[in-house]
């Protein structure tokens, strides 16, 4: 049959489309969601088959989605061989674990490896992850899920470098854009820190978002190796050097079920770290009511989850755990990250104190593993990096090395949120603001999203702005706004007498 290329976006699941009335179809029996295996040249895939009706495919064609049409790399007519998909024995191993079974070493091997080579469906996939989720990994097939996913990908190695740095946040708190600060603190304090970030999961923005408005992020592995080079860091989106790429495969199934399991958590972060050649890795856990990391019982758990696997795949990991409470900074959103960002290293006056004074922590940390020093004298050194402008200097030639610094851009509509109440801010649900700021079309828009005018603690008037609404157009704009009256309670004000004056 020839390639047809449909121009449909089905993400990264590979469908192919055949006429109802295809005479292949008919002669193998294939029906709608039949699995088929595709020969293009020396390159082969499994695809799901979607039927349409005849007007919609040339007869003789059989027609690809957008990432079924790269990863085999056809040209318009190019003829493939379309047969029937081979037995995929890892689902063997897949069912085992569904029914409650321990996986060992190689059964966890031969479903990530399979899965890289995109022999299974989406929904064979999401089989995998919830057959994972809720602490059903044990330490033990963790190890063997996070070597599993550096294997099936590129892995950078720094044999003239003695220790390589890292840093990750658990996420959960929306704002927290720590990463971008600690690496520049921490690389002009001369540590090699090659940092690669996923994109948002279930957040309005990951770093690596925040960082795509200020730079270029998806660097090529020798363009990556050189900006480490050049600089001793980077800010980089991970996708494009290949560093543990299943992951990125799991991810955006993890992305549409909202499930972020801490075994499949743990192999993620480790298995993109220990790729990028890390050796020593701090790992921030914000803990709140409303964070990703509920309770310090929870934090305890999973610190001891990270230490377990450290030790079993030979890297040094801290865990650190911080106050998840609120969000912080003002931005929440791509865009309003990368102005609180940039605010803080600038030393400016209207810099968000809470984003500086965390990002001074976490840096201090990465040094005092690096250097025999106590913590006093950790912190000391990170604050003088940032206050003298060595911190921003260094972030100035990152962004230099992987393309140039951009302007941040501004979102064409917004609409201030108000109290319709006086008293105190009590609280803010993290869960809900990070919704408001996704509904405003977080990340996909990176103008959208919210800057927060209180923090809690603060008297609120009535009809004062609690935060600043941003979207790229007013129907987004009107759908978050709605979402925000709602949940008005999202900002807890507790209702307090003002004094009276005399």
């Amino acid at each position: 049959m020839k390639a047809y290329r449909m121009g449909i976006d089905t993400h990264q699941e590979p469908v192919v489309y055949m006429r109802k009335d295809c005479a292949v179809c008919r002669a193998e029996g294939y029906t709608a969601n039949t699995r088929l295996q595709i020969k293009a040249g020396e390159c082969t895939l499994i695809a799901t088959l979607n039927t349409v009706a005849e007007e919609i495919l040339p007869r003789g064609s059989i027609g690809f989605s957008d990432s079924a049409w790269e990863f085999l790399d056809l040209k318009p007519g190019t003829p493939v061989l379309v047969h029937h998909a081979p037995e995929v024995h890892s689902l063997s191993a897949l069912r085992k674990k569904i029914y409650g079974n321990s996986l060992n070493t190689l059964e966890i091997s031969g479903i990530i490896h399979d899965i890289g080579r995109r022999l299974y469906s989406d929904i064979e996939i999401a089989g995998f992850l919830t057959a994972c989720a809720g602490g059903r990994l044990s330490s033990a097939e963790t190890i063997a899920l996070t070597t599993a996913m550096v294997n099936n990908g590129n892995r950078l190695h720094w044999p003239e470098y003695e220790r390589i740095f890292d840093k990750h946040c658990i996420g959960g708190l929306p704002g927290n854009r720590t990463t971008p600060i600690v690496v520049a603190i921490a690389s002009a304090a001369g540590l090699i820190i090659p940092k690669t970030s996923s994109r948002a999961i279930t957040s309005p923005a990951g770093t690596a978002d925040t960082m795509e408005v200020l730079t270029n992020v998806d660097l090529p592995l020798l363009h990556l190796r050189n900006v480490i080079t050049r600089t001793g860091a980077c800010l980089a989106a991970g996708g494009e050097v290949g560093l543990s790429p299943t992951d990125d495969l799991l991810i955006r199934i993890e992305r549409a079920l909202n499930l972020d399991s801490e075994g499949q958590l743990v192999a993620s972060v480790l298995s993109k770290k220990i790729a990028a050649g890390s050796t020593h890795i701090l790992i921030d856990m914000p803990i709140g009511p409303t964070a990703k990391v509920r309770d310090r019982e929870q934090a305890e758990r999973l610190a001891a989850l990270f230490q377990s696997v450290a030790r079993g795949l030979g890297v040094t990991v801290r865990c650190v755990m911080t106050d998840g409470s609120e969000a912080i900074g003002w931005g929440i959103g791509p865009a309003e990250e990368a102005r609180d960002v940039l605010s803080v290293l600038r030393n400016a006056r209207d810099a968000p104190s809470d984003l500086t004074e965390r990002a001074l922590y976490l840096a201090s940390q990465l040094l005092g593993m690096a250097r025999d020093i106590s913590d006093r004298q950790a912190l000391q050194e990170a604050r003088e990096i940032l206050a003298s402008g060595r911190a921003w200097q260094q972030f100035r030639k990152i962004c230099e090395a992987q393309g140039g610094l951009k302007q941040i851009p501004t979102a064409g509509h917004h609409i201030e949120l108000r109290s319709q109440r006086h008293g105190r801010l009590r609280s803010m649900d993290n869960r809900r603001l990070a919704h408001l700021a996704k509904v405003a079309g977080a990340p996909s828009s990176p103008e959208a999203g919210l800057r927060l005018r209180v923090k809690v603690g603060e008297m609120i008037h009535e009809h004062q702005p609690l935060a600043t609404l941003y979207a790229e157009t007013p129907g987004e704009l009107a759908y978050a706004r709605e979402y925000f009256h709602q949940n008005r309670d999202l900002f807890d004000v507790a209702v307090e007498e003002l004094p009276v004056r005399e």
